[in-house]
């Protein structure tokens, strides 16, 4: 079972110099500022030196992304000169990511303020992480702001730009301490998302990412695992294959839920409730999966079974380290075991790990044998060893 992080009792940052903490702070403050400078970022990196400025130049640490410890928004040099303006009132949004993760997590960090201020506000701005992308709005960036409850104009700058008056809310969610939420992000969420979407769906679902292949993190294994909860009456659901709304119906019906971790638990965490059941199978050995943990409990008041069901991790024969390209290998024994003993599936299921004969068969019809070849990785080879 999962057990959220408590945050020590009277740990509460005033200083928007240090990280935003879910028990408040400048996480739940607003500043309005007049005359204020949105400068986007010019480089495409993790950290990047954005966000804004004072009419007088100086930074506005309150509009920085924190990822955990540190900003991943810097402050950046004022503009020499700045040939656009926006007249009006104006709600900062931050980054907007591509994403789909990244953006539940982070680019709706800032909408908590929305209730306070919606009424006498033009529109949302962000800033894009990647230059390249330009000023482009996905659909499920304005589906998701629609499940918000609004229909706001989105502007993303490009250049740095004037705004008559920029409201500036404090980053309410994120990754770090404040995946958590601060309780307005939260208050927000249940009061307002998808308020007006029904539940349509059975009543055991298994959120896959097999469609999405080994090089997005992807599991091997993953369809031997769909096969073995489609036994046991789970529907196997492919989320990119669906608008918000869809998936949100699917999330809202589930009484049981399974799901291999990643982006989608962001979204269910947003709906789901605490009598549902939730078991996470680990896909690879990272933190991210203690945070989706952390969200998904805070949010909804359950507590998550987070299933270690690894049994391996496979790298490029050619270049033996863990990457973007890795990917794990599922131990269905192990995950069988736990499912059974927790009441997700038949108590009497057994279930049995990949023979070798069946791993290389997956290798090969998925085009990673011989010269593109995949070994497994030394240390879970020495670590299966223990």
């Amino acid at each position: 079972m999962f057990e959220s992080a408590p945050v020590a009792a009277g740990e509460q940052s005033g200083n928007p110099d240090t990280q935003p903490l879910p028990s408040g702070g400048w996480s739940e403050r607003i500043l309005t500022l007049a005359d204020a400078c949105v400068v986007p970022s010019k480089i495409s990196a993790m950290i990047q030196p954005a966000g804004v400025l004072y009419s007088d130049g100086s930074y506005c640490p309150e509009a920085a992304l924190w990822r955990k410890y540190r900003p991943i928004t810097t402050e950046p040099e004022p503009p020499q000169a700045v040939k656009h303006s926006l007249q009006g009132r104006w709600l900062w949004g931050g980054v907007l990511w591509a994403h789909f993760g990244h953006f539940l997590v982070e680019s709706s960090s800032r909408l908590w303020a929305l209730p306070q201020v919606e009424e006498d506000i033009k529109g949302i701005i962000f800033i894009p992480k990647r230059p390249s992308v330009g000023k482009e709005v996905r659909g499920y960036h304005r589906e998701y702001l629609s499940l918000f409850g609004t229909d706001l104009p989105i502007k993303v700058l490009t250049k740095p730009t004037r705004v008559q008056e920029l409201v500036v809310p404090g980053q309410g969610f994120g990754l770090g301490k404040i995946t958590l939420g601060t309780r307005r992000f939260r208050d927000s969420v249940h009061s307002r998302f998808a308020k007006d979407v029904a539940p349509d769906g059975p009543e055991k679902l298994y959120i896959s990412r097999s469609k999405l292949g080994l090089g997005k993190g992807g599991l091997l294994g993953e369809e031997q695992l769909e096969s073995l909860l489609e036994a046991e009456g789970y529907e196997v659901y492919h989320p990119q294959e669906h608008s918000l709304s869809h998936q949100i119906a699917r999330y809202k019906a589930a009484k049981k839920v399974v799901a291999a971790d990643g982006s989608a638990l962001h979204l269910f965490a947003m709906v789901g409730r605490a009598d549902q059941q939730v078991a996470m199978i680990l896909r690879r050995n990272s933190g991210a999966n203690n945070l989706l943990a952390m969200n998904v409990a805070s949010f909804c008041k359950c507590n998550p079974v987070v299933i270690g069901g690894l049994r391996t991790e496979w790298v490029p024969e050619k270049k033996q380290r863990s990457s973007r390209l890795s990917f794990g290998e599922l131990d269905h024994q192990i995950i069988g075991a736990n499912l059974a003993r927790l009441g997700f599936i038949s108590r009497h299921a057994k279930w049995s790990a990949l023979s070798e004969e069946e791993r290389n068969q997956i290798l090969e019809d998925k085009g990673l044998g011989g010269q593109a070849g995949f070994v497994e990785a030394s240390k879970s080879r020495a670590d299966r060893s223990l």
